[in-house]
């Protein structure tokens, strides 16, 4: 493969803030979260190859919503492609509860040397097995674009950026998720970009 992926998280919704899982729901950007796409979209315009930079996104509202706000940043505001294999994972009946919730109804859960695969213990959530080959398929199917911008989710980006780097599964589940970084995957390596907010928008 040629070219860049850059890999971003959504911005930050209010159920992030509530520490609600969103999983197949959605819920919106908070001013903090449309500030961190407003700061990628400058980001990636500042990058070379950004001219011809193509823009697709998760369907979910949440990264849509941010894939539209980086496009106003970018030459000729192209118009993000929508792909469902960058969709989040989903814990099933799990999803819409808050952490304290899921404590509650499977104690001991995030404790422990498996807690970061919790996303996967639900009764009725994607598999690992299915959601990594979803997200890999993308991944193999990326093809020649010399630049491409992935709007998707956290769990997603922790896997997809496990595949890419060839990491253990237990280590790709532990990798930070910032809803202000770019991760750019290129040439077989993945490096972290940060996208700061302007002065008047660090407190929003």
């Amino acid at each position: 493969m040629s070219g860049s992926i850059l890999l971003v998280r959504h911005g930050e919704t209010e159920w992030n803030r509530e520490r609600r899982v969103q999983g197949r729901f959605d819920s919106p950007l908070t001013e903090r979260g449309i500030a961190q796409a407003r700061a990628i979209g400058r980001l990636v315009g500042t990058l070379a190859n950004s001219e011809s930079a193509r823009l697709t996104t998760s369907p979910l509202g949440r990264a849509q919503r941010t894939a539209e706000i980086i496009a106003g940043h970018l030459a000729g505001s192209p118009q993000p492609v929508i792909d469902d294999r960058l969709r989040e994972i989903s814990v099933g009946s799990w999803d819409g509860l808050t952490y304290r919730e899921i404590a509650i109804r499977r104690p001991g859960i995030f404790d422990g040397e498996g807690r970061h695969e919790w996303y996967f213990r639900s009764p009725d959530g994607d598999s690992y097995e299915a959601f990594a080959a979803r997200v890999g398929l993308w991944l193999s199917e990326w093809g020649e674009t010399p630049l491409l911008v992935a709007v998707t989710h956290g769990i997603v980006s922790r896997v997809l950026r496990g595949l890419y780097a060839r990491l253990p599964r237990a280590t790709a589940l532990t990798l930070p998720v910032p809803q202000d970084r770019i991760f750019r995957l290129s040439g077989g390596s993945i490096e972290e970009l940060v996208a700061p907010l302007q002065p008047a928008e660090c407190g929003g």
